[in-house]
């Protein structure tokens, strides 16, 4: 059997990405008819038809859909594997942009701390934090992001995964509130006020709701809003109670107006993890911020 031939395999990467025979020549750099000539093999070599038209546009077959991120990682890792070797990146003179994908809070926390970090060693390198209204790999996948910081969901199984720091849950009220006079606040205590609650999907129950269902009993969501920091402002001006990270509270000590105190039922504490494709495994800037993002958590976080 013939081997085949690898060159038509950043054909096929390019083509399986714009899903149009004319789009993927001018990225290529062809003309129309030696796009349509490369398409012609690749259909050989895969027994697929690839792209098939759907009206007047072409649209991926199963197969291609299938093929086209084996077929992305396979051209990145064949062109790593041809880069020249070369030295420990020079960090005072890099000049780069990582797109970070992390919740508000997270930012609120150590956004500050691990800019200041990165900039000691590599002041042209930019962090780009961006919001994360869902949990998906896509962004990882296709290289929008270069980092996902959070809990660890349905992530693909391809994800690489570190934990950075154990997490909980705490209470927090306004100063002068009548829970902020008490050493330990009950549950009766608890749900005796209305509860302001953080969620992007305008969930409204939790944990927390699970374990004082469990004694009979249930608190009162007043309002739900998209942020913890939403929600520790909206309490900061009210009688209710936000529920928000214990890490927030930790990392910024001095809120002012802020009374933190420790929930009176159970919700076992969550694992904060930072994500990443394997196709940036041995980039070696890469790797540099993912180890810079660990000790930032640990030494502020103290875990």
């Amino acid at each position: 059997m013939p081997e085949p031939d690898l060159n038509l395999l950043v054909a096929l990467d390019v083509l399986l990405a714009d899903g149009s025979v004319a789009g993927a020549a001018r990225r290529l750099g062809l003309s129309a008819s030696a796009m349509s000539r490369t398409l012609t093999r690749l259909r050989d070599a895969t027994g697929d038809p690839l792209l098939v038209r759907a009206g007047r546009r072409m649209v991926l077959t199963p197969h291609a859909q299938a093929l086209r991120q084996r077929a992305q990682n396979a051209v990145h890792e064949a062109r790593a594997v041809l880069r020249p070797s070369v030295a420990e990146p020079d960090f005072s003179t890099l000049q780069r942009t990582f797109t970070v994908r992390a919740n508000e809070g997270f930012v609120a926390a150590l956004g500050g701390p691990l800019i200041a970090a990165t900039r000691a060693v590599a002041p042209h390198v930019r962090l780009r934090f961006a919001s994360k209204p869902e949990k998906s790999a896509a962004h990882l996948r296709d290289g929008s992001a270069d980092l996902e910081i959070g809990v660890l969901g349905k992530m693909g199984p391809e994800v690489r995964v570190q934990a950075l720091f154990r997490d909980r849950f705490v209470g927090a009220v306004r100063a002068g509130h009548p829970l902020s006079h008490l050493r330990d606040v009950t549950t009766a205590q608890y749900i005796a006020f209305g509860h302001v609650v953080a969620s992007r999907s305008g969930r409204t129950h939790g944990p927390v709701d699970d374990a004082l269902g469990a004694l009979g009993m249930e608190r009162t969501i007043v309002a739900v809003v998209p942020s913890f920091l939403a929600a520790l402002a909206v309490a900061q001006a009210s009688d209710l109670i936000a529920l928000v990270p214990a890490s927030l509270m930790r990392a910024q000590p001095a809120s002012a107006g802020v009374h933190v105190f420790e929930l009176p039922t159970a919700t076992g504490e969550i694992t904060v993890s930072q994500m990443w494709h394997p196709r940036v495994k041995v980039d070696a800037v890469h790797r540099w911020l993912r180890q810079l993002t660990l000790t930032v958590c640990r030494e502020r976080l103290g875990t």
